[in-house]
């Protein structure tokens, strides 16, 4: 086992390194950063020595190895820079936004899994019938259509013609715990649908194959009840993949919340993202951009570990 997890560490800071060089890289596609600084701040007027200091200031004088090097060490200690417009370090504004953006992933992942993971046990068992059919229509609509659409319709349908939860916005934390849940529901089934639909498959299909299996046929020839067969024998040799899956899911809902952010006014790490965009922030979205890829190899890790633990076979390959 320590070999297995050595090795996966090691891929994984691998990969950490490739994503420095390809988020330092990117940061530099669109040309020099100090023209960004000069033209944001009006500074067209700047003489060249005016802009030979902001350069010294910004460590933008130096070659590119060298302002990477000093990037990542600066990363490394978590700092990430200041921003464009008002100087404000990034790194503050990103643990600012992080609890909104973990709160709203955790919830999604929550609905995901009491929503797919029984309906997939469900569809599994009444392979074939009514609830089989409605299942998989379930985990059809939730992969095919786009986030943005079921917001909107969210949106329509439950807060302007029915008027039964808030539109947008995020409730204050003193505020009643009634109120805050009734502003979770809507980002949290829109964010959440995706890996409700991808649990049931998961588990549908994992379902399918334990029962199937010559020991699930030998505890029903035995006369064990149904009930126990499913839930205490298939059930349970079924979970190798959701449970391996969960950790990538929780990354994705981390990592993917923009478009739910954005159209739910949410106060998160997505809309900081798009102001960035927005601003021509490169400091900013640099940050943000590095910490999601960094939150993604963790949890990328944490699934390979998990994969390595219920499943022994993975471990000693």
């Amino acid at each position: 086992m320590r070999t297995f997890l050595v090795r996966r560490a090691y891929f994984g800071i691998l990969s950490l390194f490739a994503a420095t060089i390809i988020v330092f890289g990117l940061s530099r596609v669109k040309g020099d950063p100090l023209l960004v600084y000069t033209q944001e701040g009006g500074g067209y007027g700047l003489s060249e020595q005016q802009k030979e200091d902001i350069s010294r200031y910004l460590g933008l004088d130096k070659p590119l190895v060298v302002q990477y090097l000093v990037w990542v060490g600066n990363s490394l200690r978590g700092d990430f820079g200041k921003t464009l417009l008002d100087r404000a370090p990034v790194s503050g504004l990103i643990w600012g936004k992080l609890g909104a953006t973990v709160q709203l992933a955790v919830a999604a992942w929550i609905f995901a899994v009491i929503t797919g993971v029984p309906l997939g046990v469900l569809s599994a068992t009444r392979r074939g019938g009514v609830l089989d059919y409605m299942g998989r229509g379930f985990a059809l609509f939730g992969q095919a259509l786009p986030q943005f659409w079921i917001a909107i319709m969210a949106i329509v349908i439950f807060a302007v013609q029915l008027d039964w939860l808030p539109a947008a916005g995020r409730a204050l934390p003193d505020e009643d715990i009634a109120k805050q849940i009734r502003h979770f529901v809507l980002p949290t089934v829109t964010l959440g649908w995706l890996g409700s639909a991808t649990y049931l498959r998961l588990v549908r299909s994992s379902m399918l194959e334990v029962l199937d299996s010559e020991f699930v046929k030998l505890a029903r020839a035995k006369g064990i009840p149904a009930w126990t067969v499913i839930w205490k024998h298939a059930f349970r040799n079924a979970l190798i993949s959701p449970i391996t899956y969960s950790s990538l899911f929780l990354a994705s809902f981390i990592t993917g919340a923009t478009v739910v952010e954005l159209v739910f006014a949410w106060p998160g790490i997505g809309r900081l993202a798009l102001t960035a965009v927005e601003n021509n922030d490169f400091a900013l979205l640099t940050g943000i951009v590095m910490f999601f890829a960094v939150a993604y190899i963790f949890f990328n890790f944490v699934a390979d570990v998990l994969y390595g633990m219920v499943d022994p076979r993975i471990r000693y390959n």
